[in-house]
């Protein structure tokens, strides 16, 4: 016990000096920008009934971007926009490998997959949503009804305004709920793009990494319809006018200086108890950071005589790349602090203090141990659970394909306000369009390799965690079952694809498709599975809001919700750190570095003309006066996790500095705990961006145009 109270005494003390938060909007009010080293108000970050900086603020596809021009410029980071250049290349136009610049207007091309997000409003819904439950209903039950309600009241909100997306956010697991309300601009266009060798100088091995040379960032533009409404892709469309463009500020900052940014964060887990934290470090993680390097491991082997082959896998290496290595740094990172048992201590003591009053023991005296209960019953299933997951997106796009056809067949026998989102009436051609596209990168021998390796992971599952009737549709041999598989379906022939999803439930059952035949084997333990974790989720939601609300009355305080993609301001300081004893990283990196790890070879492979650049373009105004070099990288200690990429870093007056594109190693573990000591995130200094663009990518075009030349 004295070794518990040691950890956890350490991990809080850690945490109570840091300045932790992802703030959501809600919560902006309540601090004091002037003392936390803002020199803007209020209403400068966020006016409600005005201009601020959160509207030049946007969400790209999964990542964050802000408006830098009155043209609809933004900035976001060069992975954020991979995948759409990975889509127009190819072998003899290879934009991953070369880089992409439109010189004109008119040479800017469609960055697929990509859409702008603009948060216009938010609302809290708490009330409304939890007024569908009821005291006695049944978990799985509450589970379903607060997600109708929060589908309900988005749909209301999206028919009462045409052509704006709404999304119910749940903040607290059963407690507290907002209603986001945003603008989306579907017709988003390339403009400049650095060659990989700049974009991802040093590849996965400096991947969450300090020290830092990689000149992560891209240029995009955002067009609408002439009357300003979001459109699709036309040639017609205009350049859209944001209501607000950050001002690039080419000096940059210094080690010290004040910092913040605004974004949009993925996923934390803070509030999580010791349970979850156990079982993600036990089961979640090394699952799925096993399974997704010996897949990038498939594919690297798949492409490595063959360049055509290799940009079909390109943009899947880099996304599974880069999950894995945070997932192994999140391994290391809870080992290291042992979270788990810091918050068992904590628990411990949260405990005492439940059961130190009657009225709290009354209302709170069973939630830890109901919660153990909960989390102790999904240890037992995990192995089968994870393999039931892995088939979901891992297992190939010909067995993903066979399990959409089986959906659709289901989903399309409801009525149509009944049916899940993509199988809705007006949903149902662009999502068998999407499913046409995805074959764009399909390479059958890595398909055979994900779908045979799969299989053979679910019949190897021990006594206990087996899937009820794979055995018997797979046979005696994996290999027969795999080649048949392939030879004889129609599931990877796009062209096939609209004949596939108008297949009913009963043609569905009838065929002798060896996907489909698995994908309806597996139907009832995914269903049954489906069940499982809505009833346990109902049972979380219920316990959760409890165990948070007894835990803000222990320490005292509220608490900032956890990150889940929404908006949220991170504010602290360029800062190196100490990961070890008797070094130090200093926060600020150089061309210096890039030419000092510069080999020839991939992935040290600067362009010549960068190496050209070095040599004759040292300006003045893009060199640090201190360091007298070109500043590449900058590390600082705000709060950010994954989903942050891409955002703005403004120094204290909102001016842009950087582009935010990573953490440090030992900061892989901030979704879980932040400290000052670890917690340290990476931008690309705008002076790099800047110098760069200006005489690398020869597009001095862009510095005119948001007002730096």
């Amino acid at each position: 016990m004295k070794r518990f109270l040691l950890v956890f005494t350490l991990i809080a003390s850690s945490l109570a000096l840091a300045d932790e938060g992802m703030y959501p909007i809600s919560e902006i009010h309540k601090l004091n920008l002037k003392k936390l080293g803002f020199l803007i108000s209020q209403k400068d970050l966020y006016n409600p009934n005005g201009v601020s900086l959160l509207d030049a603020i946007v969400n790209v596809g999964g990542c964050s971007g802000s408006f830098i021009s009155k043209d609809g410029l933004v900035i976001t980071n060069h992975h954020c926009v991979f995948g759409a250049v990975q889509a127009i290349s190819t072998k003899e136009n290879d934009y991953i490998t070369d880089g992409f610049l439109a010189a004109t207007r008119d040479k800017e091309v469609p960055a697929r997959g990509l859409v702008i997000r603009i948060t216009e409003s938010y609302k809290d819904v708490s009330k409304e949503v939890l007024s569908v439950v009821t005291p006695n209903m049944p978990l799985a039950d509450r589970t379903r009804a607060i997600n109708k309600k929060m589908q309900e009241i988005a749909e209301a909100v999206e028919k009462a305004n045409p052509g704006k997306q709404a999304q119910v956010s749940e903040m607290f697991a059963g407690r507290n709920y907002v209603l986001f309300v945003y603008q989306r601009i579907r017709d988003v266009r390339l403009v400049y793009v650095p060659q990989r060798s700049i974009g991802e100088f040093a590849g996965e091995n400096d991947n969450w990494v300090w020290p830092r040379h990689t000149g992560d960032f891209s240029f995009v533009r955002a067009y609408v319809a002439k009357d300003g409404t979001p459109a699709e892709y036309s040639a017609d469309n205009v350049a859209y006018q944001p209501k607000k463009f950050l001002k690039v500020n080419p000096n940059g900052v210094d080690d010290g200086d004040f910092v913040f940014i605004l974004g949009y964060p993925g996923r934390t887990f803070r509030h999580q108890p010791a349970a979850y934290i156990a079982y993600d470090e036990t089961f979640r993680l090394k699952f799925t950071a096993d399974l997704y390097e010996w897949q990038i491991a498939t594919m690297e082997a798949a492409g490595k005589g063959d360049r055509a082959v290799a940009i079909k896998h390109d943009a899947r290496i880099k996304g599974l790349a880069n999950t894995m290595k945070n997932f192994q740094g999140k391994l290391t990172g809870l080992k290291r602090l042992r979270l788990a048992e810091g918050k068992q201590a904590e628990e411990e003591m949260l405990q005492k203090f439940i059961e130190a009053d009657a009225k709290r023991k009354e209302v709170y005296g069973t939630v830890l141990a109901d919660i153990n209960a909960v989390y102790a019953e999904m240890s037992a299933t995990a192995p089968r659970e994870m393999v039931l997951d892995a088939f979901g997106g891992l297992a190939g796009q010909a067995f993903s394909t066979a399990a959409a056809v089986l959906g659709a067949a289901i989903e399309r026998a409801k009525p149509d306000d009944q049916r899940m989102a993509p199988w809705k009436d007006a949903n149902v051609k662009g999502t068998i369009e999407g499913r046409k596209r995805a074959f764009r990168d399909y390479y059958e021998p890595t398909d055979r390799a994900f779908f045979k390796d799969m299989l053979q992971r679910a019949l190897a599952l021990p006594e206990g965690n087996r899937i009820a009737g794979l055995a018997e549709v797979v046979g005696a041999d994996v290999e027969t079952f795999v080649a048949a598989a392939y030879a004889n379906t129609i599931l990877t022939k796009p062209d096939s694809l609209e004949a596939a999803f108008a297949m009913t439930e009963a043609q569905v059952q009838a065929s002798n498709d060896n996907f489909i035949r698995l994908a309806w084997a597996l139907r009832p333990a995914a269903e049954e599975l489906r069940e499982t974790r809505a009833r346990r989720t109902g049972a979380l939601n219920r316990l959760l809001a409890l165990y948070v609300e007894v835990k803000e009355q222990f320490v005292g305080k509220d608490f900032i919700p956890d990150a889940n993609s929404t908006l949220r301001l991170t504010y602290g300081r360029i800062k190196g750190y100490s990961p070890s004893d008797a070094t130090y990283y200093s926060p600020i990196t150089t061309l210096k570095g890039v030419l000092e790890k510069t080999t020839g070879e991939e992935p040290y492979n600067t362009p010549p003309a960068l190496l050209e650049a070095a040599q004759k373009q040292r300006d003045a105004k893009f060199m640090h006066k201190k360091l007298n070099d070109i500043p590449v990288a900058i590390l600082y200690n705000t709060d950010t996790t994954g989903g942050n990429s891409g955002s703005a870093v403004m120094n204290a007056k909102g001016e842009l500095v950087g582009v935010n594109f990573d953490r440090a190693y030992h900061a892989t573990i901030n979704d879980y705990a932040w400290s000052d000591s670890y917690s340290r995130s990476i931008a690309v200094d705008i002076r790099y961006v800047l110098w760069v663009t200006k005489y690398v990518g020869n597009a001095g075009f862009i510095l005119k145009e948001i007002g730096v030349e």
